[in-house]
């Protein structure tokens, strides 16, 4: 559920409550380190002495960062304030779909305006991903965020002080504590500092502290990174070159469709700015 150090919190599913765990050695020299939503095995304490985590179970999908483990869908809140970055966004995308995670967007604070939830549906326009306008103010979209929540495992990320904390207030009637924008950066102030799990009428949700600072995931082939653009693979048959990469290539069917206006051209640059870098870490990876 949460970890503090070296100390590990779990739930247990036979009697509902929870310990206060040692991780193992025999974990660290199998490079395993606990993470917030794995299922463990355990031995509990006596009295007054912490148990100890013996065993991390397979896990069904990944994440460094937020580190997050056994995810099913990761919601991307974001709101008009602070500026949206959409960048970050992608990043987030990419780890989920490359982790496993089914990625989804729920834009907050729209009692601010709805002009930012309409730019975002057409900026992902076709890429399967979902997008929730919300209020966590006065409560508006709350029932439907909560519909798709339910019977998920579900991690909110995001920049600082997009809402994630009010989130979860408005769906579940916590008092979580709350920030804003600082008057003198007009960045977030930082109010969860650690991923925690939190068992919520009968669904799990993840709570992860904001960030505005994420490098793109090392490793990925340039191949395998354009395969993680749904949209454009819907595309790619029509691409004049097999395999394409959707950047320069001409009779690329990704780069016609930007240029007819079926496909976000803010998107396709991103791609582009990000493909870059994968094809230079590429380079580099034997260095």
């Amino acid at each position: 559920m949460r970890g503090i150090g070296s100390f590990y919190t779990v739930l247990c599913d036979e009697d509902g409550q929870e310990y206060t765990l040692r991780a193992q050695k025999k974990l660290r020299h199998q490079h395993m380190t606990p993470m917030v939503g794995d299922a463990v095995r355990f031995t509990p304490g006596q009295g007054e002495e912490n148990g100890w985590l013996e065993e991390i179970l397979p896990r069904r999908s990944v994440m460094e960062r937020p580190s997050v483990a056994n995810v099913d869908m990761l919601m991307l809140v974001l709101a008009s304030v602070p500026q949206p970055d959409l960048l970050l966004c992608d990043k987030l995308i990419l780890r989920a779909r490359k982790g496993g995670m089914a990625p989804a967007i729920c834009v907050n604070k729209i009692d601010l305006g709805t002009e930012l939830a309409q730019e975002i549906a057409q900026e992902y326009a076709g890429t399967e991903l979902r997008v929730f306008s919300v209020s966590a103010r006065t409560g508006e979209g709350i029932a439907a965020l909560r519909e798709q929540m339910c019977g998920r495992v579900t991690c909110l990320a995001g920049q600082s002080a997009v809402g994630k904390s009010s989130l979860l207030n408005a769906l579940f009637g916590l008092s979580l504590e709350t920030g804003g924008l600082s008057r003198k950066t007009e960045r977030g102030r930082h109010t969860t500092r650690r991923a925690e799990m939190m068992a919520l009428d009968g669904m799990f949700v993840l709570d992860t502290p904001g960030f505005s600072l994420l490098e793109l995931e090392k490793g990925i082939e340039p191949q395998d990174f354009a395969q993680l653009y749904p949209e454009y693979n819907a595309l790619a048959g029509g691409c004049r070159f097999q395999p394409c990469l959707h950047d320069r290539e001409p009779g690329c069917a990704v780069h016609a469709a930007v240029d007819r206006g079926e496909l976000s051209e803010a998107r396709w640059a991103r791609y582009r700015e990000l493909l870059g870098e994968v094809r230079e870490q590429w380079k580099g990876r034997f260095v």
